[in-house]
């Protein structure tokens, strides 16, 4: 038994681990499910929810009435905050990184929608920007209000549980449908839930691998990043892991040209995994992590993900996505 901290339950859980049926990768003869993170809930959709029902959580705890945090223009971490601070009643500010554009859509506009308060700080500013965020809770203090910061994706400490929660979660998925996966994959932006899969194998004993592609960043920063998390989250929470022991793969290559960049590869995955089983990924996360996935899986042994038989992605959700990026999607 896990002795998790507070919790709000913000998301509808549990959500499905599906077989995909009709997506077809040449040369690979195993089965590939996939964890249906994108319905947590229809507005807050993906893998940001389960995060924040602990940093929230923990917010709430503290006496805040604001909630602070940070992203892109298009952050669906950011997005998932100012919907659950409309319906939990709290002020939400957002820290964005870029010049507000001329045209609202997608996560944006959601953000606006909500009603929250937007602060934009241009990449060459982006460095200062929890300095940036310190500035704004002594203001609100100052006011009266007292304000969270959370971080990046809600990757730290606190939001690791997140993923350490979905990770039990799976254990009960795999009992259901009688499989031992070798690899379970996922995207990685900011380390949060990469690293609570990671802790999750350690905790409940599992042998599946947690393979992460990486959409901004190096393997190396991953690896700094989540062993920090996990070394503050054992010592805020009192529990005995060697985070020097873990195993963080991160599978570099698939990035394509940067951040909520894509390669044209990477837009006729997410249109043919859509037309053949009615799921869709997104440019900026899940579609890169897909398509390393399965060109890993058509090399076989001679690849990054040997002896995969049985294989999990974690669909980590970001649809919104998909909408200011729509003029890069061919049709006949």
């Amino acid at each position: 038994m896990i002795n998790y901290p507070p919790r709000l339950e913000l998301a509808k859980l549990p959500t499905p681990l599906t077989k995909l049926e009709k997506f077809k990768i040449p040369s690979f003869h195993g089965n590939l499910w996939v964890k249906r993170d994108e319905l947590t809930g229809t507005e807050v959709s993906g893998n940001k929810i389960r995060k924040l029902e602990f940093s929230i959580a923990h917010a709430l705890g503290e006496g805040c009435t604001t909630l602070i945090t940070c992203g892109g223009l298009q952050s669906n971490h950011c997005r998932a905050t100012a919907i659950l601070g409309a319906q939990l009643g709290l002020k939400v500010h957002l820290i964005l990184r870029g010049e507000k554009p001329a045209l609202l859509e997608g996560n944006l506009l959601l953000d606006y929608l909500a009603g929250s308060e937007i602060s934009f700080l241009p990449q060459e500013e982006w460095s200062s920007h929890e300095n940036f965020a310190e500035g704004l809770q002594k203001a609100y203090l100052d006011s009266g209000d007292k304000a969270h910061f959370i971080p990046i994706g809600a990757s730290d400490e606190i939001g690791l549980w997140g993923y350490i929660a979905a990770f039990e979660e799976l254990v009960e998925d795999f009992k259901h449908h009688d499989i031992e996966p070798d690899y379970i994959i996922t995207a990685t932006g900011s380390g949060g839930t990469q690293g609570g899969l990671i802790v999750g194998t350690r905790l409940f004993g599992s042998k599946a691998k947690i393979r992460a592609f990486n959409v901004c960043d190096s393997a190396s920063y991953f690896g700094k990043k989540i062993r920090e998390d996990v070394s503050l989250w054992k010592q805020r929470y009192k529990i005995d892991i060697d985070e020097d022991d873990l195993e963080i793969s991160t599978l570099e290559g698939y990035m394509g040209p940067g951040y909520g960049e894509a390669d044209d590869i990477v837009f006729e995955t997410i249109a043919k995994l859509a037309r053949t089983e009615g799921l869709f990924l997104d440019p900026v996360y899940t579609g890169k992590a897909f398509h390393g996935m399965i060109n890993e899986l058509q090399l076989g042994d001679e690849g990054q993900l040997p002896g995969a038989r049985n294989v999990v992605f974690v669909h980590t959700g970001g649809l919104f996505g998909i909408f200011p990026q729509q003029k890069y999607f061919k049709f006949n």
